[in-house]
């Protein structure tokens, strides 16, 4: 028998949340691998169509689980607002530090270093998820803060937005933006202070 219900206390860093059905009666537990088909990430509120089965411990688990015609395609409105803003903000930067580049000379080596740094924060923030719906070891939060303040938080930024990973959790996300903040001053004063180009012109020297 398949019934019809709302998703409640969804977690989307461990991928799984309750269902209530309509109408009233136990709410079942959902978990991300139970979807047939998933288009997107669920979020509370969604509507979904299920099946239930219980565990060894008598504790109802939703199974076979899809959206419903509506919910399908839906995007939701926060991951629009977030997805829109993370790529302004990679796009402003990119020119940002292009422009750095080639009119102020900052080294071409810099550049190349937040495309790398971006890739392994990137690859972090999905090993990081992946674990997190399996129930794995977990990357530190610390070490994802490390990687965006050194230089990785434009692949963290796409990371959010393209996984759905670490874009809610407000402490989470305040950090980061002050990681975000500080990277992009340290960037500037380097680039533009007469201190910061000087230390460049020796490290150039040294190599």
């Amino acid at each position: 028998m398949r019934f019809q219900g709302k998703i409640s206390d969804w977690n989307d860093e461990k991928g799984y949340g309750f269902v209530e059905p309509n109408g009233g009666g136990t709410r079942a537990f959902v978990h991300i691998k139970s979807f047939t088909d998933l288009p997107r990430r669920p979020i509370n509120g969604d509507i979904i169509i299920y099946e239930t089965t219980t565990d060894e411990k008598n504790r109802v688990q939703a199974n076979n689980i899809s959206f419903t015609r509506i919910n399908k395609k839906q995007t939701p409105p926060q991951t629009r607002e977030i997805g829109s803003f993370n790529k302004f903000i990679i796009v402003a930067f990119t020119a940002y530090l292009l422009t750095l580049v080639f009119i102020y000379n900052l080294p071409v080596a810099v550049l190349l270093g937040f495309m790398i740094l971006s890739i392994i924060t990137f690859v972090a923030y999905a090993l990081d998820k992946n674990a997190a719906q399996n129930g794995n070891w977990r990357t530190k939060e610390s070490t994802l803060h490390m990687l965006a303040l050194i230089g990785g938080w434009p692949g963290a930024m796409y990371a959010q937005q393209k996984l759905r990973h670490k874009s809610i959790k407000t402490e989470f996300r305040q950090v980061f933006w002050a990681t975000v903040v500080m990277n992009i001053s340290a960037l500037s004063w380097i680039a533009l202070s007469e201190t910061g180009r000087s230390i460049i012109v020796q490290l150039m020297r040294s190599y």
